[in-house]
């Protein structure tokens, strides 16, 4: 079971700002090609893992955990992180810090992720972080009024206390991504300190395109 009690609320706006890239490098042809494995049979079964609102725009895979939707359920590796060894070494090892839920999201061409912030307690208490596996220069990430670009290969923090949303424009391609929450430790906090900010920018298009979009119900839970 998930007992936060004695963790702190975390200042995300001052620790990421909107989203920051970290000084850390993966294999992204290692991790594609070890996610492609998985049969589409288990994605089949998930669809959006459990998760509600706008995120059900995504299809998810849990890779430790389960949704927040899915109730107190314990915070443990599920049986296909097993199979999925590089992916346990970003999650388990690259990152220096305790792992809690982690999923694979895949978001169909053309889907978005409205504006929204998660707003459950627990986000307030955890550091997201994002891996590119799949994606292209269409994909937009809307993080505090500024877009950015996330390219395989790269790992970032998203402050997902500050409103965000996702746009997968293109026509044909699918994006995928690794998002894992870990508790904060000073080796990690060191590692944000050290990350690349003031990388998104203003993009009309983008912007346009969520402000077209009807507004999220304010609700406790999030991805």
């Amino acid at each position: 079971m998930l007992d936060l009690t004695d963790q702190p609320i975390l200042d995300k706006r001052a620790i990421i700002g909107g989203c920051s890239r970290l000084p850390l490098r993966i294999d992204g042809e290692r991790l594609s090609a070890e996610l492609a494995r998985i049969p589409e049979a288990s994605w089949e079964s998930t669809g959006p893992g459990g998760r509600v609102g706008v995120h059900m725009a995504a299809e998810a895979l849990f890779l430790r955990g389960y949704a927040p939707a899915e109730g107190d359920k314990p915070v443990e590796n599920r049986a296909v992180l097993e199979s999925l060894p590089y992916a346990r070494f970003i999650i388990e090892d690259l990152i220096p810090a305790p792992p809690l839920r982690c999923l694979v999201a895949r978001l169909p061409p053309g889907a978005s992720i409205a504006p929204h912030i998660d707003r459950a307690l627990y986000f307030w208490k955890t550091l997201r972080i994002h891996v590119p596996v799949q994606t292209h220069d269409q994909m937009w990430m809307l993080c505090d009024g500024m877009t950015y670009v996330m390219k395989p290969g790269e790992v970032w923090a998203l402050n997902n206390n500050a409103e965000h949303a996702v746009w997968n424009a293109h026509s044909s391609i699918a994006r995928t991504h690794l998002i894992c929450d870990f508790l904060p430790t000073p080796e990690l906090l060191e590692i944000l300190a050290r990350s690349e900010r003031g990388l998104g920018r203003r993009v009309p298009e983008v912007e346009a395109h969520f402000a077209a979009m009807d507004p999220v119900p304010v609700v406790a839970g999030g991805g």
